[in-house]
């Protein structure tokens, strides 16, 4: 039922209510993970199972003190688990909030951009090219409405809209939630929402949904499913040795348990979900919101940035700057510097051009040029006749890759002559086809646009035709145009751009800028960004482009930093190009037609301020400022959570191996256990909140820009980063296992136990300290903040010094009570365990230095 509006649109206090009664416009389904199910996941963990399972075997024992220790540990681990579980769902609904369908409505009789959750009834959506329509609508007025409804229909060819006018018109005038607006523009009244709309009726829209595992999960998945087996093999062969040698089969089940809970590194999943959830919530706080969080780990890998030029580069804020007319015009010079501030009126020659700008521009225009025409016309010809809102807009002819121009047909007053104005602006080449100018007529017009041109101004065209008649023409050649002149806009570059660049170039990025400008204008923008365009094949063109074979572009995409005149369906052959000789692209687009280049590139990167819904859908990436800067803060950020992921998962596994070699090493040398469930579990307590709070919040290395792209097909954890890991683990093994045997020739088994596990706990903070920095060594690590690590180390301690001197605690792990010396040569000896890691750390970063003498 359509609800009654008036042309103001929905009054908040209206809208409130409305959304109160009917809820927010959501689909059934679109729920968060609750706690239950957080819950229910992580107890489903092979860790947490095998600590159920080693506690009931206690009880089964009869040792109800430990078995319910156990217990509690589970708890303490749940609890661990769930903080950081929850603080990253956390940081993924704040994602989904930002990253939500935004529709723009008339409220109070003022266009707002609002969430599509808070849509109702009643609304009057306001509708662009590339908008997805957020609710259920008739439309009410527009001009050459086209909807793509395939997502409900299966049809892809696009459906025309005409606006409601009688009952006989409710199905082309229905607008369903979802749709795509692919061409147009109109006003449409909101019929229904949510799970009262046609898609919500028909409940397919999450089925649509696929989550795809990112490349680095499935070379994770393959690396735990390898130490899986492997940790299965030796708890089984652990239990055997173990019963076959001591004749305790409970003892030696225990003893299996506590080698495979070493084993097992269930945190690289954590880290995997932890650290890039977290890093997307950051990039969120520098305005860059990541729709698909796998798009972080090509961050760091990006080679290539393909950047428009206005808007991103420049700050899209238009003012025009220059005024061009023909020399036979009325009395008055040719060109014309405007000044807002120094100049008091407009000299007559110049009032016409205005006044077609404005009449070829949308009456309440989105685009900053359009804003700028109107703005000019407001400032020079408020009081004259030459401004027309009484005027009404009979047709308008769009652009087309065709012809970069657009036109629109005015009924004008009766006073005012006879037919209809048409009135045209677009690329000065299109404007000059229009008014099928002579080679004699064109030259003094490419004279003035080049000059303009070469200041960085963007230059448009106008020009005027007069129309008798009804039967609109099908194109716009067949108006009878007159060149009325050309306006430059200049667009400033923005503050940042120069430095940006620079940090791009010192991080082995190239930069491409690509624009539909004149080249001349493109050129003197790359200038100021300081962009490399010295020689002539460092600038393309979009009709040189077209002529150029796939190969060829290919080997010009070698040197080219500028792309000038370029249509928008030709970016996605220059993302084909950059992607076929190896490069890894960032991309960035806000129309309908950049979607399959920002879809092909490996980062899309969509306009959140100015670009379309159906450009943002396509991306990876949305620019809540459209600023080029923020794409840069984005690798910076996006190398320092791989880096972080690097290192985290380092840690992981040269931790684990000290820990399953202490329960392991012991039984195949038949000396007494050492390590059992309990001392396990504990470990866990400090290795879980290290992997993913400590190394999450490790701010970046000092040279993360200053180093060419990490190779993106190389795997994350592998070569040389996976054997050192394992060296540092054998290194503080073989510490541990020194320690334990040199203990126990004067000191009591659970004296010795103690010894070897607190040098066991202090060479599992020194893997901290140590992986913390990939190049500086662990003394300079220690002067950079991270106060999550402390934290971690403080709670470590505190928490080791109880196990050792808290009676109860004492015996329950069979310990004894060290004395200070012990102690302190204990966590001497876990320190000293990674110094020959230090020492390779600072050999090659010798090495490096005196490479960069060279």
């Amino acid at each position: 039922m359509v609800l009654p509006t008036s042309d103001e649109g929905l009054s908040a206090a209206q809208a409130a209510q409305r959304l109160q009664d009917d809820g927010p416009n959501v689909l059934p389904g679109e729920q968060r993970r609750g706690l239950r199910a957080i819950v229910r996941e992580t107890l489903q963990e092979p860790m947490f199972m095998l600590l159920l399972a080693a506690g009931a075997l206690y009880l089964v024992l009869g040792d109800l003190q430990e078995g319910m220790i156990l217990f509690g540990l589970v708890l303490v681990v749940l609890a661990l688990t769930l903080y950081q579980e929850g603080k990253t769902e956390h940081a993924l609904a704040a994602l989904r909030d930002m990253t939500s369908p935004r529709a723009r409505v008339l409220r109070d009789g003022q266009p707002q951009r609002i969430a599509g959750v808070d849509v109702v009834c009643g609304d009057i959506l306001l509708l662009a090219e590339g908008d997805r329509i957020a609710a259920d609508a008739m439309l009410l007025d527009g001009s050459d409405v086209q909807v793509d409804e395939s997502l409900l229909t299966g049809e892809s060819l696009p459906v025309l809209k005409l606006a409601a006018t009688d009952s006989d018109d409710i199905a082309q005038s229905s607008l369903f939630s979802g749709t795509l607006l692919v061409g147009g523009h109109g006003r449409a009244l909101v019929t229904a929402t949510g799970a009262r709309s046609e898609i919500g009726r028909i409940g397919a829209a999450l089925e649509t949904l696929v989550n795809e595992r990112s490349p680095l999960k499935l070379q994770t998945a393959r690396l735990v499913r390898v130490l899986a087996l492997i940790a299965l093999g030796a708890s089984l062969f652990m239990v055997l040795a173990y019963g076959g040698l001591r004749g305790d089969w409970l003892g030696a089940l225990l003893a299996g348990i506590a080698l495979a809970m070493a084993l097992l590194p269930q945190e690289f999943t954590v880290v995997l979900t932890v650290l890039p959830a977290l890093g997307a919530w950051r990039l969120s706080k520098q305005n860059v919101l990541t729709r698909r969080i796998a798009a972080i780990e090509t961050l760091g890998a990006t080679s290539v940035l393909c950047a428009d030029k206005t808007g991103t580069l420049t700050e899209n804020r238009m003012t025009v700057t220059q005024l061009y007319v023909p020399v036979n015009a009325p009395a008055g010079s040719e060109s014309l510097a405007v000044d807002y501030d120094g100049t008091a009126q407009l000299p007559e020659a110049f009032h016409t051009l205005v006044e077609y700008s404005i009449l070829a521009s949308m009456a309440d225009p989105f685009d900053p040029m359009e804003k700028a025409f109107h703005r000019l016309g407001q400032h020079f010809l408020k009081d004259t006749e030459h401004l027309h809102r009484d005027w009404t807009l009979l047709q308008e002819y769009g652009l087309t890759p065709q012809l970069r121009a657009m036109s629109h047909v005015w009924q004008a007053l009766e006073s005012e002559g006879q037919g209809h104005v048409v009135a045209a602006k677009g690329a000065p080449e299109a404007i000059i086809d229009l008014c099928h100018l002579d080679a004699a007529a064109q030259a003094p017009i490419s004279a003035a646009v080049d000059a303009m041109a070469a200041k960085g101004l963007r230059v448009l065209g106008v020009a005027q035709a007069r129309f008798v008649g009804d039967q609109w023409p099908a194109g716009e050649h067949d108006f009878e145009f007159e060149f009325v002149g050309l306006l430059g806009l200049a667009d400033p570059l923005r503050a940042e751009i120069r430095e940006a660049v620079a940090e791009c170039r010192s991080a082995g990025i190239r930069v491409v800028m690509i624009t539909g400008d004149y080249p001349a204008t493109a050129h003197a923008i790359a200038l100021q960004a300081q962009l490399d365009v010295s020689q002539p094949d460092q600038l393309l063109t979009g009709d040189e482009l077209a002529r150029l074979s796939d190969a060829e572009l290919c080997q010009r995409m070698k040197r080219v930093s500028v792309c000038a005149r370029i249509a928008p369906q030709q970016k996605l052959r220059i993302v084909q190009a950059l992607k076929a000789k190896g490069e890894i692209v960032a991309m960035t687009g806000d129309g309908v037609n950049d979607a399959p280049a920002l879809k092909a590139a490996h980062v899309g990167v969509a306009m959140g301020g100015r670009g379309t819904d159906v450009a943002r859908e396509a991306a990876s990436i949305v620019l809540l400022d459209d600023n080029f800067a923020s794409i840069v803060r984005a690798v910076r950020l996006g190398r320092r959570i791989f880096d972080n992921l690097r290192k985290s998962m380092s840690y992981i596994l040269a931790v684990h191996v000290p820990i399953a070699g202490m329960a392991l090493m012991p039984v195949l040398l038949g000396w007494p256990t050492v390590l059992f469930p309990l001392h396990i579990a504990f470990l866990e307590l400090v290795i879980d909140p290290a992997c993913s709070m400590v190394f999450e919040n490790e701010p970046s290395e000092s040279d993360v820009m200053q180093r060419p792209p990490r190779d993106a097909q190389a795997p994350l954890f592998a070569g040389m980063t996976l054997a050192l890991a394992l060296l540092q683990g054998l290194g503080v093994l073989a510490v541990v296992l020194g320690a334990y045997a040199w203990s126990s020739s004067w000191l009591t088994e659970p004296a010795a136990r103690a010894f070897a596990f607190s040098t066991l706990v202090a060479g599992d903070v020194a893997l901290i300290l140590s992986n913390r920095t990939g190049s500086a060594t662990l003394w300079a690590s220690l002067r950079v903040p991270n106060r999550t690590l402390w934290a971690v180390i403080g709670i470590t301690l505190g928490l080791l010094g109880l196990t050792l001197y808290l009676p109860w605690l004492t015996k329950l792990f069979f310990f004894a009570p060290l004395s200070g010396p012990d102690l302190l040569a204990a966590l001497g000896l876990g320190l000293l365990s990674v110094l020959w890691f230090e020492a390779i750390k600072l050999t090659q970063r010798c090495r490096k230095d005196a490479k960069s003498l060279d």
